[in-house]
């Protein structure tokens, strides 16, 4: 068959390629990684291995880690051409923590409030029986029995929530936890004091809840 042109340019020219093969058909060997230049590329670490300083720093908080992140950034130093990117931003990172910390404060502090705030609101509510409690022991009818028992059991629980009773006598008049009733005349007396309780108070740690209604002996 007669052929057109130059001879020359129908004449196959030999074709170069890479063997991208992962396992040497020769040696059954996993070959190493190759760049585009066919040499065989750096290996990396694996992802499980030993971890550096930075990695012993993270505990999983956010914040850690970015401030991790940026600390390793400014050690750069002289290198870093953002060094003062980093700077400004270990600064933010500061600030946000800073802000993140009080918020906490705020959480934990409102929380603790919430939960007095309803305990104290339950107390509240028991008062009547507890009034009813005194007057039934006063009257003798919680001497024994199994409704004495109850009573115990009740204020016994009320106390791991630090209420304490206001009802001591002798003791000088204080406005801020007693309520005078009623003044007496009294020679054995050098200031005003509790003489009688006629309903006693009640206080959650230093809060008071209910103030104490005396009989109060004033001096003659």
């Amino acid at each position: 068959m007669p052929h057109h042109g130059n001879e020359e340019e129908h004449q196959s020219e030999p074709v170069s390629f890479t063997d991208n093969r992962k396992i040497d058909p020769e040696t059954g060997e996993v070959r190493g990684q190759q760049n585009d230049a066919g040499t065989p590329a750096a290996e990396e670490p694996a992802a499980g291995g030993q971890a550096g300083p930075a990695d012993d720093a993270i505990d999983g908080d956010a914040l850690a880690q970015a401030e991790a992140i940026l600390n390793e950034a400014g050690a750069e130093g002289d290198s870093n051409p953002a060094v003062d990117v980093v700077a400004e931003l270990r600064d933010d990172l500061l600030r946000l923590q800073a802000e993140y910390v009080n918020y906490r404060r705020r959480v934990e502090r409102d929380r603790d409030v919430a939960r007095d705030q309803a305990v104290i609101g339950v107390i509240n509510s028991l008062m009547p029986v507890l009034d009813d409690i005194d007057a039934a022991r006063q009257h003798g009818d919680l001497a024994e029995g199994p409704f004495a028992a109850i009573a115990g059991k009740l204020e016994n629980v009320l106390k791991t929530y630090e209420l304490t009773r206001i009802d001591e006598v002798g003791v000088a008049f204080d406005p801020n936890i007693h309520e005078a009733l009623m003044q007496q005349p009294s020679a054995d007396v050098q200031v005003d004091s509790v003489s009688q309780i006629l309903r006693a108070g009640y206080r959650k740690g230093e809060r008071v809840l209910r103030a104490a209604q005396v009989i109060v002996a004033v001096p003659e």
